[in-house]
C-alpha cells in the first residue's frame, strides 16, 4: 500500500553531520532515510529532530551548542541543494502545497534543548526557522525537566519553556521525560500535547513508552502519539511488524476515533528496527500488514498522515486565540 507518510521524528540530521567516513547526501545514503527510498512512498513530510544532549561534551568533545550550529548548517544546506524535491515546512498549509507540487516536506524540532543551553528566549528565533515541535530533554536530568532514567518532575524554568512554546505554536513533546514531568506538563498545558516517538507501555513495558492513561491525557488535549520503530520499545525480542501492530491496535482500542496516533519512526536515531523495517521505504510493508490485519485504508491514511497534520492545525489554531 503506497501512502503519503508524515513522521514526527528521525535523528538523520545528526547521522548527516557527524559522519567519520565523510560527506553524505540527503538525497542518497546509507542511513535509514534518503530522499530516493523517500520517493516510493505516496507523499513525504519527515520532522528532522536536532537532537542534543550536554552529554555531547563526552562524546564529540564539543559543546551541545556547537553541534546543534553544525547540525542544522548542514540539513539546511541538504534542503538547498535538494530543492527540486523537498522544501521546509511550518504549516499544514504549506505542507499541502508541497505534496501537490509533488514536493516532500522537511519540518524542524528540537529534541533536547541543551543546543541552545535550555534558552526559552531563543525559541521566536526557532520558530521563525521553521522550528514546530521541542521536547524539554533527552535521557538527562536538566534545568528544565527529570528523565524517564532520572525521574524528577518539570522545574520553574520547565513551565516557562512549555509556556513560550505554546505562546509560539510550538508543539511540546513529552517523549523521553519522567512520568512526573509528563503529569506536570497536563496540569498546565493550554495547547495539543505530542509524543512523538512513543509506543505503549502496555504492550512493552519500557520506560520509554507511555502508560494508558498517559495516552489518554494526550488525547483529551487533541495531541498525538507517534509509534516509535525501535526495536527495544516494541518488544523486549524478537520485533516484527504484527508486534508494532499492536501498539497502533492497542492505541485504537484506547480511542475509537482513531486520530490520535501517528507515526514517530525514530529511524536513525535506533540501532534495531523490527524485523522486516530496513528504512523509510518499508513503511509501504507497514501499511500492508496493517490492512492485511483488519486496518481499513482510511484508518492508515489516518495514521500515516492526517492524524499529524490535524495536530499541526490544532497548535496553529491555538496559537493565533
Amino acid at each position: 500500500m503506497r501512502l503519503p507518510v508524515f513522521d514526527l521524528h528521525c535523528d538523520t540530521a545528526l547521522a548527516l553531520s557527524e559522519r567519520a567516513d565523510g560527506y553524505k547526501s540527503l538525497r542518497r545514503n546509507d542511513c535509514h532515510i534518503d530522499l530516493e527510498r523517500a520517493g516510493e512512498l505516496g507523499g513525504y513530510a519527515q520532522c528532522f529532530a536536532m537532537f542534543t544532549t550536554p552529554d555531547f561534551d563526552q562524546w564529540f568533545g564539543k559543546p551541545a551548542t556547537e553541534v546543534f550550529d553544525a547540525m542544522l548548517g548542514n540539513l539546511e544546506q541538504e534542503l538547498a541543494r535538494n530543492a527540486d524535491i523537498i522544501a521546509k515546512a511550518g504549516s499544514t498549509a504549506e505542507i499541502e502545497a508541497n505534496h501537490r507540487a509533488g514536493k516532500m516536506s522537511a519540518i524542524l524540532t528540537l529534541e533536547g534543548p541543551a543546543g541552545i543551553n535550555f534558552d526559552a528566549g531563543r525559541l521566536e528565533e526557532l520558530y521563525s526557522r521553521g522550528f514546530r515541535i521541542s521536547t524539554l530533554g533527552w535521557n538527562e536530568k536538566n534545568i528544565l525537566t527529570g528523565s524517564h532514567r532520572t525521574g524528577g518532575g518539570l522545574t520553574d524554568a520547565g513551565r516557562e519553556y512549555v509556556r513560550e512554546c505554546q505562546r509560539l505554536g510550538i508543539l511540546v513533546d513529552v517523549s523521553h521525560i519522567s512520568d512526573e514531568a509528563f503529569w506536570d506538563i497536563m496540569k498546565i498545558t493550554e495547547a495539543p500535547i505530542v509524543a512523538s516517538h512513543s509506543n505503549l507501555r502496555s504492550v512493552c513495558d519500557h520506560s520509554r513508552n507511555l502508560t494508558e492513561d498517559m495516552y489518554r491525557a494526550i488525547v483529551e488535549t487533541g495531541g498525538t502519539a507517534g509509534i516509535n520503530l525501535c526495536a527495544p520499545f516494541i518488544r523486549e525480542s524478537g520485533a516484527d511488524f504484527d508486534a508494532t501492530c499492536d501498539h497502533i491496535f492497542r492505541m485504537l482500542e484506547l480511542d475509537p476515533t482513531g486520530e490520535h496516533v501517528s507515526l514517530g519512526g525514530d529511524l536513525d536515531g535506533c540501532d534495531e528496527l523490527p524485523a522486516g523495517f530496513v528504512g523509510i521505504q518499508s513503511y509501504n510493508a507497514l501499511a500492508d500488514r496493517l490492512h492485511e490485519r483488519g486496518l481499513d485504508e482510511i484508518t492508515i491514511r489516518n495514521i500515516y498522515w492526517n492524524n499529524t497534520m490535524g495536530v499541526m492545525d490544532r497548535a496553529v489554531r491555538n496559537h493565533q486565540k
